[in-house]
């Protein structure tokens, strides 16, 4: 259609590629399946550049999920965005939909059962109060 921009091309990197970026003034990392060239945002990051020194080079996803980073940090990912893994490079099952479903029930299970625990407390007590 007129007016429309092509969609880019997408850039492929085999995770040995993405190994030999593991250095301060040159560091990738992989998060989601997807690379990005974090080197500028070394200086930025609040939790500091060892942070980052740390997963270096490697795939990131595990720790940058466990640290439950903001919406407007995902968000500021897009800038250091350069590419995605290689389809062979991938692991098996590892969709984005998946990391989302591991997200939903890592986030939502705990507060269910706290909840459930408490319900449960709550009868346990009026019926013993009953009693009295």
């Amino acid at each position: 259609m007129a007016g429309e921009k092509p969609e880019a091309e997408i850039a492929y990197y085999r995770l040995q590629e993405v190994a030999k970026h593991n250095s301060e003034k040159d560091m990738w990392m992989v998060i989601h399946e997807r690379v990005y060239d974090v080197t500028p945002f070394l200086g930025e990051h609040p939790g500091g550049d060892e942070v980052l020194v740390e997963q270096a080079g490697g795939d990131a996803t595990e720790s940058f999920e466990d640290v439950a980073h903001s919406m407007d940090a995902k968000d500021m990912l897009k800038q250091y965005y350069i590419g995605e893994v290689h389809p062979s490079d991938r692991k098996e099952g590892s969709q984005n939909s998946g990391s989302f479903f591991k997200r939903c029930c890592s986030t939502c299970i705990i507060p269910i059962m706290g909840a459930v625990l408490l319900a449960v407390m709550y009868r346990f007590y009026m019926a013993e109060s009953r009693l009295s």
